[in-house]
């Protein structure tokens, strides 16, 4: 017995030793080996986070601002918190030093807290007492610039990576790619209808959220419309939505291509942005169109502005019509870009959805020379619209009246190769006008091959296709639920030569759609639509003959008497009860329909409700049950095999008694 007691504790003490040897061995030469094993790899750094650690020449200061009293009230933000301080701490490892950390508590009236509202940072009320606390982020660098984050809000998780990299990228990389930005649209936001909006925080005539994001990380510059020649310090050129565009100014385009300059261009058949716009005299405008029709045929690319994508597959659900029987409907010219991603392109690569609204596509054109990328692509069940059906949309009816065919049309893509110029010289000027004085040379092709990127659909830039704003404690706050300002800037990016954010835009963005119930709902509303559409006018033409046959019933009256009682004939109250009874069919029919609307959704979540409370248990419970079974037979064979050995020895001492 004593030598078994000697025997454990000397076993304990060995584990005991073996495993305070292992934590000393791994602290001291695994300390910067991590493995993760999250579902979304959260805490692995990509290769653009990596690039621009990689490049810091100076050391950057980061200094976390985070009241443990925030995490002690609200457990969501303490959680949060943690991930932040492990993500930071990922990026001190990789940066061999370069950036260093820093973490403060503010307490409340402390000179912490003074240190945080001087860097900026958003001090929000926790209860009634008035006492802030703070979650933010500070950066400088060795010239005491600064860069923040004013508080670190949990639905702007998966942003969280983008964040801190564009943090310290801004502060490694003071001087910015210049991005010229043409427009007819109020991207840096429109006064009047601020004033009209009273500034209220996401309110219309604020500066779009995807021009404000693009100035994160770029030196912006307008460009007018009518200009002549674009400033040879522009790298990357935005044309977005210019209707109407005039042969000069699409020479000046032209002739930055041919010097080497890159360029993105928005076309689009019918903008949603523009057509939103009050006009000076309050109408809404006709044509919101805007092409490059001298460009593109000369650059082997094809747009018509007169027809518009609709895509079934992920339609927008939409208000219908004070009319129609549903409160809303998919509207087929307003749809999420998911499958149709290239994720095989950098700008594009880690992109989730891109919302697209009255858009048009383009091709490239028989025999060119060019190389088509197509970066955005409608879904299988996609076809055309006339461009009038969407300026005063039903989207009820046109739902009904929408047939897919001609499969996926291109939005978005990228054209590489070498460009001849779309003009021979200089177009003549109108009337007024004159060239400027340092006008440039006439250049008739590009010496290296072009680099643009063409996308069908301006709104893409519209805040209502991606972002919904909230109000955080009295400051409006962009909260995203597309990537199209991401997929702008990510293209902006690689144009311009600065490729090392894109994989960081709109990362981790974890929308699971339930595509078999939309497909279902889709497919089910679809034929809905057009069922209902025919009962309904059977029912509206019932009820005219209805209404029909009792104003001729009461004109018979005796001398034309309205007052008088009606003489319904036998023949004319056998047509009013047919037609009331086949009214009644119809609406029976009709309720029908809009039950069958549903009725396959409602199967599959009663099936999938059966199978989480009931088949899953019972699984569960077979289990438990089996490997209750195999215990008790193993412990009945141990039973009985005991005693069978026990009786041996028994046995043998009986024999040697014997024979003593």
């Amino acid at each position: 017995m004593q030598r078994r007691t000697l025997s454990a504790i000397i076993s304990v003490i060995a584990v005991a030793a073996i495993v305070i040897g292992v934590n000393m061995f791994a602290d001291a030469r695994l300390a910067n080996v991590r493995v993760d094993l999250t579902e979304k790899h959260l805490y692995t750094l990509s290769p653009g986070t990596r690039q621009v650690l990689a490049g810091l020449k100076d050391p950057v200061t980061l200094k976390l601002f985070y009241s443990r009293q925030l995490g002690a009230a609200v457990p969501s933000y303490g959680a949060y918190a943690d991930r932040v301080r492990e993500m930071l701490q990922e990026y001190a490892a990789v940066s061999d030093g370069k950036v260093r950390l820093e973490y403060y508590d503010p307490e409340p009236f402390s000179s912490t807290e003074d240190h945080a509202l001087a860097y900026g940072l958003q001090g929000v009320p926790i209860d009634q007492s008035g006492e802030q606390v703070y979650f933010g982020l500070a950066g400088t660098n060795l010239l005491d610039d600064e860069r923040t984050i004013g508080f670190f809000q949990p639905e702007r998780e998966p942003f969280l990576e983008y964040d801190l990299t564009k943090l310290v990228y801004d502060l490694s990389n003071p001087q910015r790619p210049v991005v010229g930005v043409m427009s007819a649209l109020k991207l840096d936001g429109d006064p009047r209808l601020m004033m009209m909006n009273q500034g209220q925080p996401g309110g219309a005539g604020q500066p779009y959220t995807s021009t404000m994001l693009l100035r994160q990380t770029n030196d912006v510059r307008t460009v007018p419309i009518d200009t002549q020649v674009i400033d040879p310090a522009i790298q990357v050129l935005l044309v977005a939505e210019v209707p109407g565009i005039s042969a000069a100014t699409q020479y000046a385009i032209d002739q930055f291509v041919m010097r080497g300059g890159r360029l993105m261009v928005m076309v689009d058949p019918w903008s949603e942005a523009m057509a939103a716009v009050p006009s000076p005299t309050g109408m809404p405008p006709e044509d919101t169109s805007a092409d490059l029709p001298l460009l593109f045929k000369a650059w082997g690319i094809e747009f018509d502005p007169k027809e518009v994508v609709g895509d079934l597959d992920d339609a927008w659900r939409v208000r219908a019509g004070p009319s129609d029987r549903t409160q809303a409907v998919n509207y087929v010219a307003w749809f999420n870009v998911r499958d149709g991603i290239n994720h095989n392109d950098p700008a594009t690569a880690d992109l989730q959805q891109v919302s697209v609204a009255a858009s048009g596509f383009i091709a490239k054109a028989p025999g060119a020379s060019i190389t088509f990328t197509p970066l955005l692509i409608s879904g299988l069940q996609s076809g055309l619209l006339p461009v009038d059906e969407v300026k005063m949309p039903d989207p009820a009816k046109i739902l009904a009246d929408f047939k897919p065919s001609g499969g996926p049309r291109v939005i978005a893509a990228r054209v590489r190769g070498m460009l001849k110029s779309a003009f021979t010289g200089p177009p003549p000027l109108a009337e007024g006008q004159q060239r400027p004085v340092s006008f440039p040379a006439y250049i008739a092709a590009t010496k290296a091959p072009a680099n643009l990127v063409v996308v069908a659909d301006s709104d893409i830039l519209d805040d209502r296709f991606w972002v919904r704003t909230q109000d955080f404690f009295g400051q409006s706050q962009p909260v995203p639920f597309s990537d199209n300002g991401p997929f702008v800037a990510n293209l902006i990016d690689t144009l311009a030569g600065g490729d090392a954010l894109i994989g960081l835009r709109g990362r981790g963005v974890s929308t699971r759609p339930f595509v078999l119930v939309n497909e279902m709902q889709s497919a089910a509303e679809a034929q809905f639509r057009q069922t209902e559409q025919t009962l309904q006018q059977h029912l509206d033409a019932v009820q005219k003959q209805l209404v029909t046959l009792r104003q001729g019933s009461q004109g018979s009256g005796q001398g034309g008497d309205q007052s008088a009682q009606p003489v319904i004939t036998p023949a004319q109250r056998s047509a009013i009860d047919a037609a009331r009874d086949d009214v009644l069919a119809t609406r029976q029919k009709l309720r029908a329909v809009q039950y069958n609307l549903n009725r396959g959704i409602a199967r599959l979540e009663t099936e999938l409700r059966l199978f989480d409370i009931v088949l899953v248990p019972a699984v569960l419970t077979l289990l438990a049950i089996g490997l209750g079974v195999v215990r008790r037979r193993r412990r009945a064979r141990g039973s009985v095999g005991g005693p069978r050995a026990a009786g041996r020895p028994g046995s043998g001492v009986g024999e040697s008694g014997a024979r003593a």
